[in-house]
């Protein structure tokens, strides 16, 4: 039995520097295909894979006097794009008075992680390397981005050996189902791709808009609970225009997921209890004595029933 037990010890001995390198390595490749994806001129063609639709993107970005433009189109159905110049998003869709907006963050289907501050993620997410596999025809080193507390969806990512470009993005729930696919069919890293996005610091866009700051310094509620990492944005309250009711909502990010939370005053229209997973969004929807509590956002639905279920409403809520 203790040479048992000292054989098992000496393994483990030899195993856990092994696993901490892969863990570093992991690491070591995120941090390459960030820097990567910020500062090479490159084009992505790829797909993004639900469970009823495909959806075909082109990506091009560039660096340029320190700047990142970078352009999306979606490649079919009514003409949508998206247009970056640094930190100024500049949306163009079907039936919208194009609009642009200060930010450093293109809200739209790119391939995750592209612009992830790793050293932050790294606090709630271990990176594990898998192997290598083959992506839109390139050798490519395949790793895993999974949550510390099992609370919040992974992915699977596959990088480009040599330009430490993301090829491929899963995103994977709990049960190893997979939810979305983002899948390169073709790129290319080249200066001509700068010298194309350079003409969109001539294309005349709309100004800035001034959005409003939250409306509220504190809510008449608050949670009990919220996974580690997520952090609060701004809170709003304002009045639904088909119902008349005042909502007061506030999103919470850990930088790779979100999810907002919406409190109101319920009525016969409230929704009971409901509890549905679309694709990677989930809604939970109950009521609260006067109140109904909605959580909607990219989490499992086990996390987002517990974040709505932990919201207390303060008493002063029904004195005002």
């Amino acid at each position: 039995m203790r040479k048992i037990l000292i054989s098992a010890l000496a393994l483990f001995s030899l195993n856990t520097p092994i696993a901490f390198a892969a863990d570093d390595a992991a690491k070591a490749l995120l941090d390459q295909m960030n820097d990567a994806s910020q500062h090479l001129n490159y084009e992505l063609s790829y797909i993004l894979i639900k469970k009823n639709s495909i959806e075909p993107l082109l990506y091009r970005h560039a660096r340029a006097d320190d700047q990142q433009l970078a352009h999306l189109v979606y490649l079919s159905g009514p003409i949508r794009e998206v247009i970056r110049r640094g930190n100024e998003v500049s949306y163009i869709e079907p039936g919208v008075e194009p609009f642009t907006i200060e930010s450093g963050e293109i809200v739209a289907p790119t391939i995750p992680l592209l612009n992830a501050d790793v050293d932050e993620l790294s606090q709630y997410y271990d990176f594990v390397q898998v192997g290598r596999a083959r992506e839109a025809g390139t050798a490519c080193q395949v790793l895993r981005v999974v949550p510390k507390d099992g609370l919040r969806y992974s992915y699977v990512l596959w990088v480009d050996e040599k330009t430490h470009l993301p090829l491929r993005a899963d995103l994977v729930d709990r049960d190893g189902e997979v939810l979305e696919q983002y899948r390169t069919i073709s790129y290319s890293v080249n200066d001509h791709i700068g010298t194309i996005l350079s003409g969109l610091n001539e294309v005349k866009l709309p100004e800035v808009l001034s959005l409003p700051k939250g409306s509220l310094d504190n809510p008449n509620w608050h949670a009990d609970w919220i996974p580690n990492g997520f952090e609060p944005k701004e809170l709003n309250r304002y009045r639904m225009a088909n119902t008349e009711r005042m909502v007061e909502s506030q999103m919470y990010s850990d930088g790779l997921f979100s999810f907002s939370i919406y409190v109101s005053d319920s009525d016969n229209l409230s929704l009971k209890g409901q509890l549905v997973r679309q694709g990677r969004r989930t809604l939970h929807s109950f009521v609260s004595g006067s109140a109904e509590i909605s959580v909607i956002g990219d989490i499992p639905p086990a996390t987002a029933k517990r974040i709505a279920q932990s919201v207390m409403i303060d008493a002063s809520r029904h004195n005002q």
